[in-house]
């Protein structure tokens, strides 16, 4: 189980600032996922690598509503600066951590099922997990310190929303997730962000679609969730299987930097490269959330620049066994 350290919720500056690491905490999320994501080879383990790149984009997603939510209560969403982006490995942001306030590391990692279990699965983790059970045929601290889950600190922020805060310019909304006008809105779309992390707490789905954590757990038990009437929850685990093939994943390093790659050897240059793109989405994200949100289409192309670019990348070998991977690096 994460902790999330509290932060005031008084006033409207406060809710500017939460929301700010909301916009950085869903982001920190996506470059380990996407690194997991890439190093899948083409044509292997395609049932994971759907999975994950749901997730991904309802991250996305997340993202951009906390930055339509934080324009709808006239605050200016930071994206394009040196510190947005966390350094790996390292702790997430709010100083995530267990219950006895170890701090929570994450790192850029190639797919593994330990990584998923260990990583993946904790960061979304609710409050109280369902036990969902397996068809047989398919074989603290105190709450005044710290939130419980991320989940918890949404519902924190949702409760301190003021209808008289929402006098952003509507101009400013971007059209990916969920445009915020109203505190009616603003809710709906915080339910959405924690439905569809952590699901509800009799369900792992918010009646759409299934849940992270449980999504996460599908490629953890190699099986699939699906509706079973007979289950306490409404859901088991079972056919149809979720292989996992781990000669399909590429043999990359774990969270490199450009300090990993010889000055002038391809994997350098192209690391450079992707690290260029990638500080290039951030700042056609940053255009997008800040008055000019037609202008997102220039960051959706960028996405697929940087998968490519990733992709690449890691077919470059750099010792016995091990070849490269992007390293999520900002360049002025």
């Amino acid at each position: 189980m994460l902790f999330v350290q509290s932060k005031p919720l008084q006033t409207q500056v406060d809710v500017q600032a939460a929301l700010q690491y909301a916009i950085e905490l869903e982001h920190a999320t996506i470059p380990p996922y996407l690194t997991a994501f890439y190093s899948l080879k083409a044509g292997t383990n395609a049932a994971i690598g759907g999975i994950l790149r749901d997730i991904v984009i309802q991250e996305m997603q997340h993202m951009a509503i906390a930055a339509n939510i934080l324009n709808a209560i006239a605050g200016t969403p930071e994206i394009d600066n040196p510190q947005f982006i966390p350094k790996y490995p390292g702790g997430l942001p709010f100083h995530i951590g267990d219950r006895n306030g170890k701090t929570f590391e994450v790192g850029l990692k190639r797919f593994s099922l330990e990584t998923v279990r260990d990583t993946f699965m904790l960061i979304e983790e609710p409050d109280k997990p369902l036990d969902i059970p397996v068809r047989p045929q398919a074989l603290g601290l105190d709450a005044s310190i710290r939130f419980r889950t991320i989940g918890d600190f949404y519902r924190a922020v949702r409760d301190a929303l003021k209808t008289e805060w929402f006098t952003g310019d509507p101009a400013r909304q971007v059209d990916f997730g969920a445009k915020i006008a109203t505190l009616a809105d603003a809710q709906k779309a915080i339910d959405l962000i924690v439905a569809e992390g952590e699901g509800t707490t009799t369900s792992p789905s918010d009646g759409q679609l299934i849940a992270h954590y449980y999504r996460f757990e599908e490629i953890a038990k190699q099986l699939t969730l699906l509706p079973d009437k007979t289950s306490p929850v409404g859901y088991s685990f079972g056919p149809p299987k979720i292989p996992f093939d781990s000669a399909g994943v590429w043999p990359t390093i774990d969270n490199p930097t450009s300090a990993s790659y010889p000055a002038g050897s391809p994997a350098h240059m192209r690391s450079d490269l992707f690290n260029r793109s990638y500080s290039d989405l951030l700042e056609a994200l940053h255009i997008a959330f800040n008055g000019k949100p037609d202008s997102l289409g220039d960051a959706i192309g960028l996405m697929e620049d940087i998968k490519l670019q990733a992709i690449a990348l890691m077919q470059i070998a750099i010792a016995d066994n091990q070849n490269a991977a992007p390293c999520f690096e900002y360049v002025s």
